[in-house]
């Protein structure tokens, strides 16, 4: 019995001693553990700053667009047929005329005295042949002299209309109505056949040459509205409409000209500007649209980051948002927008900028403070 008892006591100490080892452990273990989590917290990982936005629907007119010239009607550059000395201008540089309005006389005092000396060779040869005439009637003269009058004649009458031609060219009229440009020419100046005198423009209405693919051939029509905007005038656009669609493809481009007029009567446009012209082709589409800075493209697909709630919760106690990466299927692009066919619903908060730093879990800081394009008809910005 007393050997027993000894043992026994060993046995319990034994086992005190070894739950309380086994205590040590678990408690080294969970402090171990909690102190890990500590330190993890403390080192987890910055969150991204970034910008947002919602996907939602916007209602698109399906346009050709195209960049194109602005041409005059008629436009030319008014010139003389015959060499002379400027006497009279009789126009303001940048002036309307009206077709057939004098412009430019030039000295023709020497030329008018020859017209009437012909004139009055001419009279006199008239006489001749009514007198020789008469003659002939009585038989006083031979057939042979009335024709030789009745050619003189004529031939008088030819150097007057010619001589008379030339007088009328020294006076120089604008061939069309329109509006005349700046001139250097001045009185007193000599000029020679082919020396430009002032350039007329018939500016309304305008036309607009503009070139699109032959692939959008049969989505034109003559008739069809076009919408024009340029930079000179960027808070204003001019309506017009196809005049005409050139029967034959440039072979080096595959592309086809057409040719819009373009009301003008506040005289803003000019020939030689550049113009944006626009071409509402089909029905109205309804797309889901987002800036086109939310779509990176990979060799897999294009993707965008969509904005969820995550569970891990800022200094205030607010639950962070997090990141995740979704495949998109992008359609038609309109501006600084890009249509959303597949992959995304209405409502939708996505990153539109600063995707390049994020990864699947990544934490956000959402700074809509400066935000990305976003216009479905943007305008050029010259700095």
């Amino acid at each position: 019995m007393t050997t027993k008892r000894p043992i026994a006591k060993r046995m319990i100490i034994m086992l005190i001693c070894v739950g309380v080892l086994l205590g040590a452990l678990i408690g080294f273990n969970l402090f171990k553990a909690h102190m890990i989590k500590k330190f993890m917290a403390h080192n987890a990982v910055p969150p991204a700053t970034v910008t947002s936005a919602v996907a939602s629907y916007q209602t698109w007119q399906p346009q050709l667009t195209a960049v194109g010239s602005l041409r005059a009607v008629r436009g030319v550059d008014v010139t003389t047929e015959v060499a002379g000395l400027v006497r009279d201008i009789t126009f303001s540089s940048g002036q309307e005329v009206k077709a057939g309005q004098v412009l430019v006389r030039l000295n023709d005092g020497s030329d008018r005295a020859q017209l009437a000396s012909l004139q009055a060779a001419a009279e006199l040869s008239q006489t001749v042949y009514k007198r020789d005439k008469a003659q002939y009637e009585i038989q006083a003269i031979a057939k042979a002299q009335l024709d030789a009058d009745a050619a003189d004649l004529r031939s008088k009458r030819a150097q007057v209309d010619q001589q008379a031609a030339l007088v009328d060219k020294k006076t120089i009229r604008a061939p069309f109505a329109g509006r005349v440009g700046i001139t250097t020419v001045n009185p007193g100046q000599h000029i020679n056949p082919g020396d430009a005198i002032v350039t007329l423009q018939a500016i309304d209405p305008i036309y607009v040459d503009f070139y699109l693919p032959q692939q959008q051939l049969g989505q034109l029509q003559v008739g069809q509205v076009v919408v024009v905007d340029t930079s000179a005038f960027a808070s204003h656009t001019f309506d017009g409409e196809i005049r005409a669609i050139n029967p034959r493809v440039d072979s080096t481009t595959r592309n086809v000209q057409i040719e819009a007029a373009l009301d003008n009567r506040e005289r803003k446009l000019l020939p030689g500007m550049y113009a944006n012209v626009k071409v509402d082709v089909g029905s109205e589409q309804r797309y889901l649209t987002l800036p086109q800075t939310a779509i990176a493209y990979n060799p897999y697909g294009a993707t965008v980051f969509v904005i969820k709630p995550g569970e891990r919760k800022d200094a205030r106690g607010k639950t962070m948002a997090v990141a995740q990466q979704i495949f998109v299927t992008p359609g038609p692009t309109r501006g600084d927008q890009v249509a959303i066919l597949n992959g995304l619903g209405e409502g939708t908060q996505v990153v539109t900028s600063g995707q390049l730093k994020l990864k699947n879990g990544t934490p956000l800081m959402i700074d809509n403070r400066v935000l990305p394009a976003d216009n479905p008809n943007p305008t050029p910005q010259e700095q």
